[in-house]
């Protein structure tokens, strides 16, 4: 897959004092004082940003930041960025742009020296962005005289700087986007067989489209999570208080019989643990799903399952990881997603498996469990991840393509 796309090695032209328009993702979390709380999609830029920046193009970075909804609102300001992403550039100079489009935004970009790197103004406080609207995307083109999409986190949304630049300009790949495209290519594309997905999360409803594509394209799906409670009481299961979509249960039933015909193996906790209520420090116990009291409610599936799964990784080669299959936030209710994340990235270090994940409440997940930095990859793209699993083009990355 990622083959088809035009990547920064597809750029061989001598780039010394060209205008390189790079839509990155710098929408990230700040702390009551105006400071970045998490820099790592601030660092995943980095690579292209230096790249350019050695070949002595011109540096502008496009990005939104929050939901303005087309006005500008001052605590949305990537003014309050600019000094992370200098940082994590080792302290080289980031001009800030007050404006996107316009006079203002042109004269910064023309007195930009071969080398440096300027951020502009979030791209949302203009309606035309979300809108898509053509004379705007023309005004950002005008600015540069070659895009780079490095966002594949935005690129499920068929935007301005996203797909209307695209349009006026030669686009690329930038290093971030190249690794998701590749990272995704090597997890269902063209993965190494037999592949496992493991998909959590608390409503099947809103994984249909999902396990719809997965069902198509792996071995085996292990179900946890709250969803996993509507595939129990699917099959007759009684699940006390649980988190429970009644009215999904024909079509839980459904997915199974799709996953029969496909020979994909659909794999359900055969225990799990119960609690009065989703609280740290509550009374729990480990219940046979054949066992849970009506008074009760599962909040992670089971040692035995999570055994159970455990002991089947490493008769994989792949692994797809999208949600927690337990309340992971509410010890000890991550017990199940912490050991299964752990055993996973001990397995992919050790050359077994290639481990992608990500979407929702994954990353933090993983992260929690001290489990990230030992995936082949880890998305923290979230709702373009999502799509891509569920097997939607992506008008971005299609911008993109050769």
């Amino acid at each position: 897959m990622a083959s088809a796309f035009r990547t920064l090695d597809d750029l061989d032209q001598d780039l010394a004092g060209k205008r390189v328009l790079v839509r990155v993702d710098l929408n990230v979390p700040m702390d009551e004082d105006r400071q970045v709380a998490d820099d790592t999609r601030i660092l995943r830029v980095v690579p292209t940003i230096e790249d350019l920046c050695a070949r002595n193009a011109r540096v502008i970075l496009l990005s939104h930041f929050g939901r303005p909804k087309g006005k500008v609102v001052d605590d949305m300001s990537l003014g309050f960025v600019a000094m992370a992403v200098s940082k994590a550039l080792g302290g080289r100079d980031v001009s800030f742009v007050a404006d996107c489009i316009g006079d203002g935004a042109e004269k910064a970009v023309d007195g930009l020296q071969p080398g440096g790197v300027a951020l502009l103004e979030n791209l949302r406080f203009h309606a035309g962005e979300e809108k898509n609207d053509p004379d705007f995307g023309a005004a950002l083109a005008k600015l540069g005289d070659i895009y780079v999409n490095d966002a594949f986190s935005a690129s499920h949304r068929a935007h301005a700087s996203v797909v209307g630049i695209p349009r006026h300009l030669p686009a690329y790949a930038g290093r971030l986007m190249q690794a998701e495209l590749e990272a995704l290519d090597k997890a269902l594309e063209n993965p190494e067989r037999p592949v496992l997905a493991i998909v959590g999360g608390s409503k099947v409803s809103t994984k249909l489209d999902l396990l719809g594509n997965l069902i198509a394209k792996v071995d085996a799906i292990a179900i946890g999570g709250g969803m996993a409670n509507t595939f129990l009481f699917a099959q007759g299961k009684e699940i006390g208080k649980s988190l429970c979509e009644r009215d999904m249960a024909d079509t839980a039933r459904s997915v199974m019989a799709q996953a029969a015909e496909q020979d994909c193996d659909i794999i359900l906790p055969s225990d799990v643990v119960v609690a009065d209520e989703l609280k740290a420090g509550v009374e729990t116990a480990a219940v046979s799903v054949d066992a849970v009291p009506a008074d009760k409610m599962i909040l992670d599936i089971g040692p035995d399952s999570a055994d159970a799964i455990g002991n089947r990784l490493p008769g994989f080669k792949t692994v797809v990881w999208n949600g927690p299959v337990g309340a992971f936030e509410t010890p000890p209710f991550d017990a199940a997603t912490v050991a299964l994340a752990r055993t996973t990235a001990h397995l992919t270090r050790a050359g077994v498996l290639v481990s992608v994940a990500g979407g929702g409440d994954t990353v933090s997940a993983l992260n929690h469990a001290g489990a990230s930095e030992g995936f082949t990859y880890v998305s923290t793209a979230g709702g373009a991840f999502l799509e891509w699993l569920e097997g939607k083009e992506l008008p971005g990355v299609t911008a993109l393509r050769g």
